[in-house]
């Protein structure tokens, strides 16, 4: 089964993360199919960048993301929008 989770990287006590594409049952810094982005929490705000067409098709290749990579998904697809929206007024 394929998850779409984070990955830690960075530095101790300043954590960035990737989110990636990996079997479910592996070790959180193990080896992964495919980077899809990263994740800084320490920027403010905190800096998302992700790849949204590839995790589209994760998720229909039947990858499920944790919870917290479901949040993040939904943070970056608001930030676009509210940007398109800027650009249009």
């Amino acid at each position: 089964m394929l998850a779409i989770r984070l990955m830690r990287m960075g530095a101790k006590k300043r954590p960035s993360y990737r989110i990636v594409v990996k079997e479910k049952l592996s070790k959180r810094d193990g080896a992964c199919l495919e980077n899809l982005g990263t994740y800084n929490p320490t920027r403010e705000p905190a800096e998302i960048i992700l790849k949204a067409e590839r995790v589209q098709y994760w998720i229909e290749k039947g990858a499920q993301p944790t919870d917290t990579v479901r949040q993040i998904i939904k943070q970056a697809a608001k930030a676009k929008a509210s940007a398109a929206e800027v650009q249009t007024a």
